[in-house]
């Protein structure tokens, strides 16, 4: 079978203020079949402008495993969800890896079709 672009696996990348907000939000997308499964990382020092001034905050980020078909949904839920203003959000393509991990990506999301050798 043929897959489309829309049932590729990619990943989308995020920070959050906290792990616990990270935990919430991860929960949900997975719960949801929005996401495959998300790898909460540990803290990190995010050094930024926001609105005229330095910022050097603490957060986590995510690691969040999905199809492209979701990529829109998963960002809107997720900027639901958080309690950022602006929370960096990113959809970062896949051009490879391991078939068998990948299937799996797409079958706890929904996806319908496989892609054949």
């Amino acid at each position: 079978m043929v897959m489309s672009d829309s049932d590729t696996a990619i990943l989308i990348y995020g920070t959050f203020p906290d792990r616990d907000t990270a935990m919430n939000i991860a929960g949900e997308l997975v719960d949801g079949k929005m996401a495959a499964c998300v790898n909460v990382l540990g803290e990190m020092t995010s050094i930024y402008n926001w609105q005229g001034e330095r910022h050097a905050d603490r957060e986590v980020a995510a690691i969040i495993k999905t199809r492209a078909g979701l990529a829109e949904t998963v960002v809107e839920r997720v900027r639901a969800l958080h309690p950022y203003d602006n929370p960096a959000l990113v959809v970062l393509p896949l051009a490879g890896g391991s078939r068998e991990f990948l299937t799996w990506v797409l079958s706890e999301t929904g996806a319908q079709t496989v892609a054949a050798d």
